[in-house]
């Protein structure tokens, strides 16, 4: 074990249970029905546990294939190949433990994971900083930190507001949310008077990664993700990718599982209403079709589950409380883009496999798809050429998704010259407003799993959790907090729930 880990785990740097478990049957006694509306990581990490209980599933995702925002799909490029395409890089993060815990249904040892060697941040004005090499656990991590880093030298911390930079090492589930989620992450950047160099290499492009502005974004919902990716997590900045397309490597296999177990996974069936029917409910789809259940779980993005809930009149005499929270859920966080070239060429060999972007008007990561993916190496080593994506996390609104990809490709070219000798063969480019926003004031009345209508429930990343997650780990725990409701209710044994220090380090107890 790293010493830093071993130091951590003495100050309480550790994977920690948040609920065991158990307490009930293996699989839950008679018959039981649930509908889980959507198709995502959250929705289908509910099937997974509900289907293994016994449970009979039915998944009801309105895309013709499974996924969400780490959908993937087929497209034939000019050439004739076939290729995968997907909704974006994501980074699989080592203290994702429920999201781990379910992709083991997929493959027991994790095999198709593959470390991701390095996690520069790039900058045209800046040299590159290096984050993925720090040692995993806190304290030892941010000393490591402020000794390495070019960005934040020893002397740069005389002139750091040190009180202001206090709440990053303090979290607290209630505190840090009652003392600074009216404020933003700018108003909290701008308080600690950090070098400009430090404040874009070492926190603006950590805040875009939530895809929202931190102009936009609640100081307390930064704070908890310091805690949960930097200052209170044992596993450190490494993170693990698929070797193969999302479809191929998790979501065929997770959709195997379901209905091995059971359960049944519907693509192209659009929720359309939810109307309570009798002790249970009953969810209508686009093409006239009814589902009734027991239990139902929704596990949309804000979006979608604010026209879901429009969308079903009578749903204000049950759940009058999720029906008044959903006009300002419902709105997201800014656009964001996503732009896969294939081009004739490759940029130079030392070139990273992911690589974050600070400070450009666009750009904000770099993937190489063709040293990451085999269905993309293959492509290249049979073509030549090269498979790279770029993302823009939170961009203008009302831009088309094409001239943003210009944008992006363009700011490249300022960062790595040589990207501008390639040849564009093939361009995919889209642009969603689908994430959930993290403004100001939402943590009040954000909603949690339980709604306060029986056997109806939330699950995704927009959704509010008592220990500290975030992106796809908060999608995969609350769709486990979810099928842990119904099978509490249902006399089912419930799936273990982990997460890390619940606390900051300097956080007072109590």
């Amino acid at each position: 074990m790293a010493l830093s880990k071993v130091v951590g785990r003495l100050i309480g740097v550790r994977e920690h249970e948040v609920d065991p478990g158990g307490g009930g049957a293996p699989r839950v006694p008679g018959r039981v029905e649930a509908v889980v509306v959507g198709g995502g990581i959250a929705g289908m990490s509910a099937a997974v546990v509900l289907a293994e209980r016994g449970v009979a599933v039915t998944v009801l995702e309105a895309a013709p294939t499974l996924g969400g925002r780490l959908g993937a799909w087929p497209e034939t490029l000019a050439d004739g190949s076939r290729q995968m395409n997907e909704h974006g890089f994501h980074a699989f993060f080592r203290q994702y433990y429920n999201w781990r815990s379910i992709l083991r249904r997929a493959d027991p040892g994790l095999g198709f994971l593959k470390p991701v060697p390095g996690y520069p941040i790039l900058s045209e004005q800046w040299p590159p900083e290096e984050f993925g090499k720090l040692p995993p656990a806190p304290p030892m991590n941010l000393l490591a930190l402020l000794l390495r880093s070019p960005s934040l030298r020893l002397g740069d911390l005389r002139g750091m507001d040190r009180d202001a930079a206090l709440p990053l090492l303090t979290y607290d589930p209630v505190r840090t949310y009652a003392e600074f989620d009216d404020s933003t992450a700018d108003a909290l950047l701008t308080s600690l008077r950090l070098p400009d160099r430090a404040r874009a290499m070492l926190f603006e492009v950590f805040s875009h990664s939530f895809f929202n502005h931190e102009a936009e974004m609640s100081a307390a919902e930064m704070i908890a993700q310091f805690h949960f990716y930097l200052l209170g997590n044992p596993e450190g900045l490494a993170f693990d990718c698929p070797d193969e397309d999302y479809a191929t490597a998790i979501w065929e296999p997770l959709a195997r599982h379901v209905e091995k177990h059971g359960g049944r996974v519907l693509t192209g069936a659009a929720a359309t209403a939810l109307t309570r029917d009798g002790e249970g409910w009953r969810v209508a789809t686009a093409d006239g079709t009814s589902y009734p259940a027991g239990h139902v779980v929704l596990a949309v993005d804000p979006p979608a589950l604010a026209a879901l809930v429009a969308a079903s009149p009578g749903l204000g005499d049950h759940a009058p409380r999720l029906v008044a929270r959903m006009p300002a859920f419902g709105r997201p966080g800014p656009p964001y883009a996503v732009a896969r070239f294939w081009c004739d060429g490759d940029v130079s060999a030392d070139r990273a496999v992911f690589s974050g972007v600070s400070r450009q008007p666009t750009l904000d990561s770099v993937t190489l798809y063709h040293r990451l993916e085999h269905e993309s190496r293959r492509w290249a080593g049979r073509t030549g050429g090269s498979v790279v994506e770029l993302h823009a996390y939170a961009c203008d609104a009302g831009v088309p998704a094409e001239e943003l990809a210009e944008r992006m490709r363009v700011e490249l070219t300022a960062l790595w010259p040589e990207a501008a000798r390639l040849r564009v063969r093939e361009l995919r480019a889209r642009v969603e407003a689908q994430a959930p926003a993290f403004t100001p004031g939402s943590h009040a009345w954000r909603p949690g799993v339980r709604t306060d209508a029986d056997g109806l429930y939330l699950a995704g990343d927009g959704i509010r959790t008592d220990f500290p997650s975030a992106l796809m780990e908060r999608s995969a725990a609350t769709g486990i907090i979810a099928a842990n409701h119904v099978l509490r209710a249902e006399g089912g044994a419930t799936e273990r729930i982990r997460s890390i220090r619940p606390r900051g380090l300097l956080a007072r107890r109590g």
